[in-house]
């Protein structure tokens, strides 16, 4: 379904990062794992994407640093050229923790500048392969976003308000480069299980969630994975400025 296509996973050394990873390369694509400072975990993904025939490259680089993206874009295009589908997934570190999370009362603005960082990641990276996909008339931007948007089960303030300002970037960005061929669509993923992110979650919570599911189970990285693939498939290409939930049905926009 990818084959020729070139991948490229920001914080893909774990989790559903590394989900979206195999699940690309698994379709065809030839995958860069991009990752900050894991480099053994991000060494591992590749190796298991090689052990089944797929193609893959670690290439390190915070994404908030711009000129740290346009060397690793740049690499990416000499191992394998342009970037066709960018994922928008590297977030600052975070813990969905319900007991010692920060309350309004006590969180402060620096807090929610650290989050955005996620947001600055994901401009940078879009700014450096957009030139690329224009040239040839089509690419794919996927961003990773969260279902607590739409659902603040638990009030995490600073990552939900970052995510939401996510929800209004991938829009506009979604405009203004249709007439390039290039499509801008996300997913919000809801609690999802096995991921260092998601440890903290107190039992009581993953019950609830999981109970107030239609499909009775939390997520898993996997999940997610194959979300990605359908709008990085062909047949996504009149879809465009999309947001839609992976979490089970939890969320129903």
């Amino acid at each position: 379904m990818l084959e020729g296509k070139v991948a490229l996973v920001t914080g893909a050394s774990r989790g559903i990062g590394a989900a979206i990873a195999g699940s690309l390369a698994g379709e065809g694509a030839a995958v860069i794992v991009n990752y900050h400072k894991s480099e053994e975990r991000a060494g591992e993904v590749v190796r298991e994407i090689q052990e089944k025939g797929g193609k893959a490259l670690p290439l390190r680089a915070d994404v908030t640093d711009e000129s740290a993206v346009e060397q690793m874009v740049r690499a990416a295009s000499e191992a394998f050229g342009p970037v066709d589908i960018l994922v928008n997934n590297a977030l600052p570190d975070y813990k969905f923790d319900p007991v010692s999370r920060k309350d309004f009362a006590s969180i402060g603005w620096g807090d929610y500048q650290h989050q955005l960082g996620g947001l600055k990641g994901a401009f940078h990276c879009s700014q450096a392969v957009v030139p690329g996909m224009a040239e040839k008339g089509e690419g794919r931007i996927i961003n990773i976003l969260t279902n607590l948007i739409n659902n603040p089960v638990v009030a995490y303030h600073d990552y939900t308000t970052a995510k939401s300002a996510f929800l209004g970037f991938s829009r506009n960005l979604a405009l203004e480069l249709g007439p390039s061929g290039i499509t801008v669509n996300m997913i919000a993923g809801g609690l999802i299980d096995g991921t260092d992110a998601s440890a903290p979650t107190t039992d009581e919570v993953r019950q609830i969630v999981a109970g107030s599911t239609p499909l009775r189970r939390l997520g898993i990285p996997e999940d997610m994975g194959h979300a990605v693939l359908m709008f990085a498939s062909p047949w996504a290409g009149f879809v465009t400025g999309q947001y839609i939930t992976c979490d089970g049905g939890l969320v129903m926009p």
